[in-house]
């Protein structure tokens, strides 16, 4: 199979940001290559200025599993839970969303979408970040919980069974920037504005069968 390469310089400051179109890349696996010019922070850690690999690993209906390597792919720098972002409008390049962060921290990654798909991962972070994300942004987070969030430095090809499922079932919620936390299914699926009922129905009916009915009598 063919490897479609992005080369992209990404540069921080921008909220979301389209890159560089795609050269080569394995369509499975969603394989990016990014190039960041400043630090950035994912789940669990920052990233220092450099190129990284990024590549979907396991994915579900309502996660994924991603993963980020090095340039030369030798070396795992984290693995952590994304749940998908929808976007209306395809892009044939590569986008990141940002999330800004408190004066002088880097910004964090949002959401990581590959060209040509309407759908893009959203990164879940552990609770404490969740907090000051959604605060910051004044947006929902995803979270998980600090003491249940997946050790993100741990390749995910040497975990065993176990540390799979559970990765897998970990719960998600969603911080919201007034610090109430929902499930994930009640924030991806917004109820609908109450409807009000007038407090008289419309005479629509015509009394015409009524009056015939009483001529007949």
């Amino acid at each position: 199979m063919s490897t479609l390469q992005t080369k992209i310089m990404l540069f921080i400051g921008l909220g979301t940001l389209a890159l560089l179109p795609a050269a080569r890349a394995d369509e499975w696996n969603q394989r990016t290559v990014l190039t960041f010019s400043s630090p950035v922070e994912i789940p669990g850690q920052i990233l220092p200025a450099g190129t990284y690999v990024f590549k979907v690993v396991n994915s579900r209906s309502n996660r994924h599993i991603v993963q980020v390597f090095n340039q030369g792919e030798n070396r795992v720098f984290a693995t952590f839970l994304t749940v998908p972002s929808h976007r209306l409008k395809t892009s044939d390049k590569t986008v990141i969303r940002f999330e800004e962060r408190a004066a002088g921290s880097p910004q964090a990654i949002k959401a990581w979408f590959y060209p040509h798909k309407n759908y893009g991962h959203e990164f879940v972070y552990p609770k404490p970040e969740a907090v000051a994300l959604a605060k910051a942004n004044n947006t929902p987070v995803p979270f998980v919980p600090a003491e249940l969030a997946p050790d993100t430095t741990k390749p995910a090809l040497s975990m065993k069974a176990p540390e799979i499922v559970a990765l897998l079932v970990v719960p998600i919620k969603v911080e919201k920037p007034t610090g109430e936390e929902v499930e994930l299914a009640q924030a991806e699926a917004p109820s609908a504005p109450p409807v009000e009922l007038p407090k008289e129905l419309p005479a629509t009916a015509s009394p015409a069968p009524l009056v015939g009915l009483m001529g007949l009598l």
